[in-house]
């Protein structure tokens, strides 16, 4: 397919050309209404934020132009069966399991996933079957899942339905995908890949392999985050295996009928950008990710870890795109050196846990940022360090599951203060976000060691999420 077409931007430049008044939704009429919006989006933008009609296709049943813009994101990204997704890769992650299982149904995963994950398995009523990672003590966090403990969960359930798994983690870690395929595909199971944090390895060299390369099923992908296409739209790409008709049926179980063209334009533009220019792209990318973690490296008491984490096994791969930057031996939680970062010297970076900070480098990035943040970190050495502390060692604790979550989600629950809910089963989530890992998922019981990681999180001003109470001061618990 001729990659150089952008046929939903093509559709919206033909549209605004012919001068149509507007009678339809939105109500702001391309900005006309609402004068504030378009002094701060520009007529550009506001004249595209257009409802749909035949000349711009529907993406609840795209029959032109947005049938043409998922074909050719198929085929830049070498799937049977693109879709564009404009919730987010939440709603791509859901569409991804809300496919493949049913009421009752199991399926195999890490506990370190998404909260998108566990959100479909209490839409669904599905069964987790936890696979817990292997820690990596020194840094804090999980690791990917050994193929062999993959193989060992698969023969003792044979009847679940699938395997999920991320590639990669929001650190970087991938975990032997090609290896987990086959040996999912050998028992008849689907596998499932979060790509989330993985756009670049289909057109990046020396990357992790993608999901589709190697035999997956479905993945879903990431656009905004490493494609440079706008906040929430996303791709979910199939296999061959997988019925497309069906599959899109499930996406408007709970995608809007209200598909943004601003979002839609953005998938379609970046995949253009992505399949023409994308290897030299990352080729740079890489480059200065690189870079960047040499000097991090050389400035002491920071650890840019990369390639000298593989292990063959639970690190098999290794995302050298991501800046993970491990802060303890210098005194610091990671996201104290968030805050550092953003509060002195105007650094944005992606998160901080409570002993690493991840600094996202893509394809907007420039070598004067990469210096603006290794200078910032030196000063942040020799400013703030202090003795190393005893912290906490691990962002992962194994979760003790009593109930399935929909059952926990759903079942008559009291509100504890948190240090009443030792012993009590949970009945919500409770997660540092970003980036995103749930500590608690409904279902799972409340130990002393996992309130005393939320209180040591809030303590080291880490953001709280998922409790109806948003001070995490108190949980629901089943009753």
């Amino acid at each position: 397919m001729n990659q150089d077409r952008m046929p939903i931007l093509d559709a919206l430049e033909d549209f605004k050309s012919q001068r149509i008044v507007p009678f339809d939704v939105p109500g702001h009429k391309r900005g006309k209404g609402n004068k504030e919006l378009a002094a701060f989006l520009g007529e550009a933008c506001v004249s595209i934020d257009v409802n749909s009609m035949k000349c711009l296709d529907n993406l609840c049943h795209p029959i032109s132009v947005i049938r043409e813009a998922e074909m050719l994101a198929a085929d830049a990204f070498e799937a049977q069966a693109a879709f564009l997704m404009v919730g987010g890769t939440t709603s791509a992650v859901q569409a991804m399991i809300l496919s493949v299982v049913s009421p009752g149904d199991q399926i195999i995963l890490p506990r370190n996933v998404h909260r998108s994950v566990i959100n479909a398995l209490v839409l669904v009523d599905a069964e987790p079957i936890y696979i817990n990672p292997q820690m990596d003590q020194r840094l804090g966090i999980s690791l990917g899942m050994k193929v062999e403990d993959v193989r060992a969960t698969i023969e003792a359930h044979p009847n679940a339905k699938a395997v999920l798994v991320n590639n990669p983690t929001y650190y970087g870690i991938c975990s032997n995908l090609e290896a987990i395929v086959e040996i999912a595909h050998a028992h008849g199971m689907k596998v499932l890949a979060d790509e989330a944090h993985g756009t670049h390895f289909y057109f990046g060299e020396g990357l992790p392999k993608a999901a589709m390369h190697v035999g997956a099923d479905m993945a879903a992908v990431s656009m905004h985050k490493s494609g440079g296409s706008l906040t929430q739209s996303s791709i979910l790409l199939l296999g061959p295996n997988m019925n497309a008709d069906y599959v899109r049926q499930i996406i408007n179980l709970t995608q809007t009928t209200s598909g943004s063209y601003l979002l839609l334009s953005s998938l379609d533009i970046s995949r253009r950008n992505l399949a023409l220019r994308g290897t030299e792209t990352f080729a740079r990318v890489l480059d200065m990710a690189e870079y960047a973690r040499k000097e991090i490296n050389a400035i002491g008491d920071y650890w840019a870890y990369g390639y000298d984490l593989i292990d063959g096994d639970s690190v098999y791969d290794f995302d050298r795109t991501k800046l993970s930057v491990n802060t303890l031996a210098l005194g610091l939680a990671g996201i104290e050196v968030y805050d550092l970062l953003r509060d002195e010297y105007d650094i944005q970076v992606e998160l901080g846990d409570l002993a690493n900070f991840l600094a996202y480098i893509s394809i907007g990035d420039r070598p004067a940022d990469i210096e603006r943040l290794v200078s910032a970190l030196q000063e942040i050495r020799r400013r703030f360090k202090k003795p190393a502390m005893n912290m906490f060692e691990q962002e992962y604790i194994n979760p003790i599951v009593k109930m399935t979550p929909h059952e926990a989600f759903y079942a008559p629950k009291k509100s504890l203060l948190l240090e009443n809910c030792v012993g009590h089963v949970c009945a919500e989530f409770v997660m540092i976000y970003p980036p995103g890992i749930p500590i608690l998922s409904p279902g799972e019981l409340v130990t002393q060691e996992i309130v005393e990681y939320i209180r040591y999180a809030k303590q080291k001003g880490c953001s709280m999420l998922g409790p109806e109470d948003m001070g995490v001061n108190r949980l629901n618990v089943i009753d």
